[in-house]
């Protein structure tokens, strides 16, 4: 059995990784569990075990420090060395705020220890205002897959694996066998996508200030919240239509944001007031005061259009959109609990929509009416399972063995296997990514069959850091589209900075901004 390390135990940490491995301490494969955290989160890891089935959590208290660190401070790097000695670490779950994921992970691979990391990999604070610090979110990449492969020289057993469940979703894994059959019969890529999420997570305007836990306050929002999870799955779906000479080499992108000002503006605070009779005595700022506050926070919607290009020519045009302020059931200006990662009204909604020239097009919704874990209870959708469809359109005249149309639902897309019934929900999905990793670090599972490795995320890291270097050049007044190279790997020859571990961002004109 293998012992595992988790730098950082917040909520995501507290509902996801540490119950996997609870469960796969049952089934042998995790031995000792320790974790590290900051000094304020001791209440609420405290609660976590007082509630939690089996063995205590130990959690080791480290000192905060700035997310601008290339390498971690001195006494941080001693206790977490120590730790892994006493505990005899094998692998590292790493999750932490986003801005520190990549210093940690430079800290796992140097002592030749596997890791699972969160999304997103990287992200700067300032990103959505500062172009040398969103071009930074690709250089990071390149960086930490350049010090990957070299500890791979030497211990080729070390993985780094990134949790991007959709990629284990029952719908998705069927929508890309969907394009690859086409593909295969007609030479056709994907030439539209539509990607759309919203989380209904509404905040109150004291809340842009007051909670800082998925904020917008280091000037990034929704794009690294949970964008990260459709950067990543929509280069995932396209490169199941590329074929010989239509491979994706480039990507135009353009982003327009609404910032916590737009928010303030579609309902102010005189319009909190008339919703809310406790508004007034709960809120401590004026409109004057959150809107100073506020005024180079991150976003909290995105639009993100998107073109990819081989040799020049448009194979697909695409869009991302990515939206906190959407539809939600939260009804009460006190939210019910203090945390608003999950809960309080929080509902999610997502689509996507593609379209393979004149031979297919692909539907997908899943929708959620109440959010799981609210004081409402704990429906789903809008049935008594989750509200999950998969709509499937072939052009049978041109092939009568094609069905015209195909809906798959949410029993439809639940699949057995010999782990046992797996249900087309982000829930399962995470607990099968979780599995696959403990799995490898326990030798039960091969590289080759790893679904999210590291050396595969940098599609994904490039519509990122073009979003935010889109809208920090609208910021400072430049253009609005940014250019990037959207080959699968770098060559290194538009990054020349990368691999050298010297922190600095790229030259703009090396992204082709």
């Amino acid at each position: 059995m293998k012992n595992f390390l988790v730098v950082g135990v917040g909520p995501h940490a507290r509902r996801n990784h540490l119950p996997m491995l609870s469960a796969g301490r049952a089934a042998g494969l995790v031995g000792t569990v320790i974790g590290v955290d900051l000094p304020h989160t001791a209440d609420d890891i405290a609660a976590f075990n007082a509630t939690a089935d089996g063995t205590q959590l130990p959690v080791t208290v480290i000192a905060p420090f700035d997310p601008a660190c290339r390498t971690l401070p001195a006494a941080v790097r001693d206790t977490l060395d120590g730790l892994v000695r006493e505990h005899a670490i094998d692998a590292v779950v790493i999750s932490t705020e986003p801005a520190f994921h990549m210093v940690y992970t430079h800290w796992a691979l140097d002592r030749s220890l596997s890791v699972l990391l969160d999304k997103p990999l990287s992200v700067h604070v300032n990103c959505s205002v500062d172009p040398f610090q969103a071009a930074a979110i690709l250089t990071d990449f390149d960086e930490v897959l350049g010090r990957y492969e070299a500890v791979r020289r030497v211990h080729p057993e070390v993985l780094v694996a990134v949790q991007c469940q959709r990629r284990h979703h029952p719908a998705f894994l069927r929508m890309r066998e969907l394009i690859s059959e086409v593909t295969d019969e007609t030479n056709c890529p994907v030439t539209s996508v539509q990607s759309f999420h919203s989380d209904g997570q509404w905040r109150m305007p004291n809340e842009l200030i007051d909670i800082s836990y998925h904020s917008f306050d280091q000037g990034y929002g929704k794009c690294a919240h949970s964008g990260y999870h459709f950067f990543d799955i929509v280069p995932w779906l396209l490169r199941a239509g590329e074929s010989p000479g239509k491979e994706l080499d480039s990507v135009e992108v353009h982003a327009n944001f609404s910032r916590p000002g737009d928010f303030l503006a579609q309902l102010d605070l005189d319009d909190y007031a008339r919703l809310f009779p406790e508004f007034e005595a709960g809120n401590p700022y004026t409109q004057k005061q959150l809107l100073t506050a506020t005024e180079a926070f991150g976003e909290v919607d995105a639009f993100v259009s998107t073109v990819y290009k081989s040799g020049g020519r448009t194979m697909t045009l695409g869009s991302i959109n990515l939206v906190h302020n959407g539809f939600s059931q939260r009804g009460r200006f006190t939210p019910a609990r203090a945390n608003l990662y999950k809960g309080n009204g929080r509902v999610r909604q997502e689509s996507h929509i593609l379209q393979q020239g004149p031979f297919q097009a692909i539907h997908f919704h899943s929708l959620q009416t109440l959010g799981r874990d609210d004081e409402d209870g704990d429906a789903y959708g809008i049935g008594s399972q989750g509200h999950i469809e998969l709509h499937v359109f072939r052009n049978s005249g041109f092939n009568s063995r094609w069905k015209k149309h195909e809906t798959l639902d949410y029993d439809a897309l639940t699949t057995t296997s010999a782990s046992g019934l797996e249900e087309p929900t982000q829930s399962s999905s995470r607990r099968r990514a979780m599995q696959e990793f403990l799995e490898y670090v326990n030798g039960r599972r091969s590289r080759k069959e790893m679904s999210s490795e590291l050396v595969d995320h940098r599609r994904g890291s490039t519509l990122m850091a073009g979003a935010y270097l889109s809208a920090a050049q609208q910021w400072v007044g430049g253009p609005p589209v940014a250019q990037l190279d959207f080959r699968p790997q770098n060559d290194g020859a538009r990054h020349p900075d990368a691999g050298r571990g010297s922190g600095s961002a790229p030259d703009l004109m090396d992204v082709s901004l």
